[in-house]
């Protein structure tokens, strides 16, 4: 269970990025943007690593003897693509207006990741239903707090908080090979 914790604080880190972003933009009316954040990335977030999880289960049939090594590759590419944005400017610079649609969007772009790694859940002794609640409430906790440390510090967060999920995934990757 505690990998499934660190995993949720891991995945969450991106939409926590993304919600620092807008929260450093868009600091008017900060309590909505903060509902908005939580209730996408949250739902999107736990939503997405269950159909990866279904996915991987109708293939595990097939690439059995591969999984372990698929799995770390999965986390190690998506460790790697985190920390590489960590250093490139995010999205929600380019938003002008928060709208649905555009929450949509965001909550899409950050889960893909949640994805692929719910991948790894065939590999773990885990429920995939609680650690996908379990990802999509530690999401929607972040996300939430993430605007409201964006509208009062700015984005200096934002960045180290995408690299720390992306050193968290990879993290978890290779402790699934050497288990």
């Amino acid at each position: 269970m505690i990998e499934v914790l660190i995993l949720a604080v891991a995945l969450s880190m991106d939409a926590f990025a993304v919600s620092i972003g807008l929260g450093a933009k868009h600091n008017s009316k900060v309590m909505p943007l903060a509902l908005m954040s939580a209730v996408y990335f949250g739902l999107f977030q736990g939503v997405m690593p269950l159909l990866g999880y279904l996915g991987g289960r109708g293939i595990l049939g097939w690439i059995e003897s591969y999984a372990t090594w698929l799995a770390f590759l999965l986390l190690l590419l998506i460790g790697i693509k985190m920390i590489y944005e960590s250093f490139s400017e995010g999205i929600e610079e380019d938003i002008v207006k928060v709208t649905h649609r555009v929450m949509l969007i965001l909550a899409i772009a950050t889960s893909i990741d949640a994805m692929a790694a719910g991948f790894t859940f065939t590999l773990l002794a885990v429920n995939p239903f609680v650690a996908c609640l379990i990802i999509g409430s530690m999401t929607f906790f972040f996300s939430w707090l993430g605007v409201f440390i964006g509208s009062k510090s700015g984005t200096w967060l934002e960045s180290k908080a995408e690299f720390l999920g992306g050193v968290t995934l990879i993290l978890i990757g290779i402790n699934i090979l050497l288990d």
